[in-house]
């Protein structure tokens, strides 16, 4: 098959006077919570200037950047994972005999324009290992180390990393003949996860170094060398993620003999677990991107180091969060926050707002607290002489009662139990229309709004009927939670007053 069409973006903003020479610019694709695709659309608007475009294939959208913009695209809080586009065909068309298909795809390898992808590659790693040779003067000691340790991998059964499509075959490919599974991703990514503000002039000035050196010296990796002074033969391996039911071959077949001529194009050396390129080959019907990954670990895992056996993901509770417009001094309550991960997101993004963190289960309310402290380690470390606390409470309580006054609260944002891991169907039946109503009681009248989500859709709409006075719905938004099809619901409160319950505080 022939390139049929082009990524369909505008190009990276043109380099200012001052500078010389053509600007190295990157096409970012970026996988973002299912459901929030608009959301992280417009984060990126708001953060980069860049417009975006998602992506037909559900949970990813497409942004142009100059290179130099790489420390802000980390810095995002609603994308899971980071590439750079190699390129992209919106309507590939592929033969329907297997073995043509695939030769198709192996063909395509030396047709695919790597240079400037790979030096945005090069110059992502550089940026990581300097980060990570600064963070070096405030390691923590082993003791606490330990820690958290333990709390990551209490969640690592449960913070499965999906590819938030249910016909999606997903397959990680050697393309050495190997009998070992797949494994993990390294975890050495985790430098990146919520980058420190405070670090973005060094950061920028690292960028300008690196771009010039890129653009002056070209790079060695595109030729499957090092650069001079290293004999370090680069490591691979290729993802293939597809989607549809008009593919004759398997993404594991798609994988194997793309990776082949990967390694072939670029005498790279294959390896699944221990590599140093990953190549990303996504095939949604008929559109068809490739990319090389810039994240070793998922940027949803952020914060949180404490995991409990329904942790919600950060960028998921960031999108929730904005989906309710905080503004500056608004009181923002998370009646059900069980390991923290809304409040926490909010504390971090909104810090001129003021979060109150719940919960009924003393182990869930010593695992929010463990987070809260473990993010003001992580914030003493950046500078101690300018350290702060977070604007962030956490307190053990009853949900159908709670001690807040009446018309007290801005915002209520929840992840509600669904009904499986927590809790049971059955209880939600009474549980949901007496948290509405007590939510809707410490709401404020007419401004007040609330972001819950929940996979109990059928129990929710009928709680809601139930209580339609106080609240009403004015969005929805379809989301996959760990491949569960659940909701968020935008709640506004209506001018009438909540029934007011004897409160035993």
């Amino acid at each position: 098959a022939e390139a049929a069409g082009d990524a369909g973006l505008a190009p990276a903003p043109a380099p200012g006077p001052a500078q010389e020479g053509a600007e190295l610019a990157a096409v970012i694709g970026a996988t973002v919570p299912t459901g929030f695709e608009q959301t992280a659309a417009e984060e990126v608007q708001e953060k980069l200037g860049s417009a975006s475009r998602i992506s037909r294939d559900r949970g990813k959208i497409y942004f142009a950047v100059p290179a130099r913009s790489l420390p802000q695209v980390h810095r995002l809080r609603s994308v899971d994972n980071l590439f750079v586009v190699v390129e992209e065909f919106k309507d590939y068309q592929f033969k329907e005999n297997k073995e043509d298909a695939l030769k198709d795809l192996e063909d395509l390898v030396k047709k695919l324009p790597w240079t400037d992808p790979l030096k945005v590659w090069e110059l992502n790693n550089s940026l990581k290992k300097k980060k990570t040779k600064r963070k070096k003067h405030n390691l923590q000691s082993p003791a606490s180390k330990e820690k958290l340790n333990d709390g990551g991998e209490e969640g690592g059964a449960d913070q499965k990393d999906t590819n938030d499509q249910e016909d999606c075959a997903q397959t990680i490919v050697s393309v050495e003949p190997t009998g070992s599974q797949d494994t993990e991703k390294p975890q050495g990514g985790a430098s990146r996860n919520g980058e420190e503000e405070e670090e973005e002039d060094n950061e920028q000035l690292d960028v300008r170094d690196e771009v010039q050196e890129s653009s002056g010296s070209g790079t060695k990796a595109g030729d499957g060398q090092t650069t001079e002074g290293e004999a370090k033969e680069l490591k691979f391996r290729v993802t293939c993620n597809r989607a549809g039911d008009k593919h004759s071959f398997t993404s594991n077949e798609a994988a194997r003999d793309f990776g082949g001529a990967v390694q072939e194009h670029f005498q790279w050396k294959a390896d699944m677990t221990n590599f140093d390129v990953e190549v990303l080959l996504n095939i949604h019907n008929n559109e068809v991107v490739v990319g090389i990954a810039l994240t070793e670990e998922s940027l949803h895992r952020r914060n949180i180091t404490h995991f409990g056996p329904t942790t919600l993901r950060s960028t998921l509770a960031y999108g929730m969060l904005r989906l309710c417009d905080p503004q500056p001094t608004d009181i923002i309550v998370d009646p059900m926050c069980g390991t923290g991960a809304i409040p926490i997101e909010g504390a971090a993004e909104w810090p001129g707002c003021y979060h109150i963190a719940g919960d009924n289960n003393p182990q869930a309310v010593k695992r929010a607290a463990n987070n809260i402290c473990s993010l003001l380690r992580k914030n003493e470390s950046k500078d101690s002489s300018t350290a702060l606390g977070v604007p962030l409470d956490i307190i053990q309580w009853d949900i159908c009662n709670l001690p807040l006054r009446t018309g007290s609260v801005d915002i209520v944002v929840t992840d509600m139990p669904f009904g499986k891991r927590i809790g049971s169907k059955k209880k939600n039946w009474d549980l949901y229309p007496a948290c509405l109503m007590e939510m809707g009681r410490i709401c404020t009248l007419g401004t007040g709004r609330a972001v819950l989500l929940t996979q109990d859709k059928k129990c929710f709409a009928k709680a809601l009927s139930r209580v339609g006075h106080i609240w009403r719905r004015a969005q929805t938004v379809w989301v996959n939670v760990g491949g569960l099809h659940a909701a968020v619901y935008l709640l506004r409160r209506t001018w009438e007053r909540a029934e007011e319950r004897r409160s035993r505080w």
